[in-house]
């Protein structure tokens, strides 16, 4: 399973919303996108990768490539980058609790235009709150 993940923050901290789509053979097997309150941008990401591992978990995988526009995010996840801000340490550990589910992980950064169909579904669900 592909699972294609985004967050977006309009102001930071702002009004903020996660997406992901999740892909099976190449076929869109689900999607959603949802308005959160108040967050930073790195939360909502975060919240669309969580939201996204949660659903693919309830969903059967057990292989999962994870796709994300978020360069800190994808780093810190594979250890390249130190987490450092306090309330992203608990979003990270449960990540990180979620992908050891997996029997195989890959997770990768993307260019955006490859998220595009993650960051339509985290702006309509902005815009339709706005």
């Amino acid at each position: 399973m592909i699972l294609y993940c985004d967050g977006a923050s309009r102001g930071n901290p702002g009004p903020g919303a996660y997406g992901f789509v999740l892909l099976s053979e190449n076929e869109i097997i689900f999607s959603q996108g949802a308005r959160m309150g108040v967050v930073t941008n790195n939360v909502a990401e975060y919240e669309g990768l969580l939201k996204g591992l949660e659903k693919s978990l309830e969903l059967g995988a057990t292989e999962i490539a994870v796709r994300s526009d978020s360069q800190l995010l994808v780093r810190q996840l594979l250890g390249e980058y130190k987490v450092k801000a306090p309330h992203i340490i608990p979003l990270v550990e449960k990540a990180k609790r979620l992908l050891s589910r997996f029997k195989q992980v890959d997770i990768s950064h993307i260019p955006r235009e490859e998220n595009s169909a993650a960051d339509a579904l985290c702006n309509e669900a902005l815009d339709k709150s706005s």
